[in-house]
């Protein structure tokens, strides 16, 4: 079992930065690959970045590639999602999840355990 809780949201102005936290309980936080995703109203569920055990790999959405860095530090059972040159298309809420089973890490569907979500807003 593992508990997921995003922290970092908040309003920025385009153009500005903000780091997202996901803090996991579990000894097991290190065997899974972790995502980031986004909801914006009327949307749906996006994903955004995923990491692997290791830290090594790394994959990003198209629309947030060379803006948004994940990393992950297992000793201190957390991800991180930095978001620079945010632009307001990047309002919404940002989900972290847990995935044990590395395979099509861009569908939701895939993750095991989900984060309650921060609200991320960039205003023009």
């Amino acid at each position: 079992q593992v508990q997921l809780v995003e922290s970092g949201g908040g309003l920025v102005q385009a153009g500005g930065s903000l780091r997202l936290s996901c803090a996991a309980s579990g000894r097991t936080f290190s065997t899974y690959g972790m995502g980031w995703f986004r909801q914006a109203p009327g949307k749906e569920r996006e994903f955004v970045a995923a990491i692997r055990w290791g830290g090594v790999r790394t994959y990003y959405a198209d629309s947030v590639k060379g803006r948004f860095t994940i990393s992950r530090d297992n000793a201190k059972n957390t991800v991180y999602l930095q978001m620079n040159s945010l632009k307001p298309e990047d309002t919404a809420v940002y989900y972290c999840a847990a995935v044990l089973t590395w395979a099509d890490i861009t569908v939701p569907e895939r993750y095991d355990y989900w984060g309650q979500g921060t609200q991320v807003t960039v205003s023009s």
